[in-house]
């Protein structure tokens, strides 16, 4: 059933809620989950301003998703992380729907409230466009 899942996720609370779910589903059926994380063009610029070398910036990344590699490999999960560029909902929903996923998980809320409150969240995007089912967690 859930043998393949994405896991949208951004190192907020909110995404390691999800990540929990996540894990679940994937016990089921020893499911895989991918995890992606998308970064904006705002948020490249500022780490590209702030930081002295593009590894600091790959690493300070990673550092974000951390506790949800951490959450996948206690619970023994296979697993692969994606960091890709572009505005998150957009961005995700092309990811998810260019690969073979069984279903999406992601969080309700992010990071970036100046962007839930103004342009509309990124889980609303992805539940509305990704072509599998999308668990949107609170």
């Amino acid at each position: 059933m859930f043998n393949h899942i994405l896991l949208a996720s951004d190192g907020s609370q909110h995404s390691i809620r999800a990540a929990e779910k996540a894990v679940s589903l994937a016990k089921l059926k020893n499911g895989k989950i991918d995890v992606v994380y998308a970064v904006d063009g705002s948020a490249s610029k500022a780490d590209v301003l702030t930081n002295n070398s593009k590894f600091e910036i790959e690493r300070k990344r990673k550092e974000k998703l951390k506790p949800i590699v951490e959450l996948l490999e206690k619970a023994g999960i296979e697993h692969a992380v994606h960091i890709i560029q572009g505005e998150p909902g957009p961005t995700v929903v092309n990811f998810a729907n260019k690969r073979d996923y069984d279903c999406v998980v992601v969080g309700s809320r992010g990071l970036n409230n100046l962007q839930t409150m103004v342009l509309g969240s990124v889980s609303h995007k992805i539940a509305k466009r990704v072509e599998v089912p999308v668990l949107i967690v609170k």
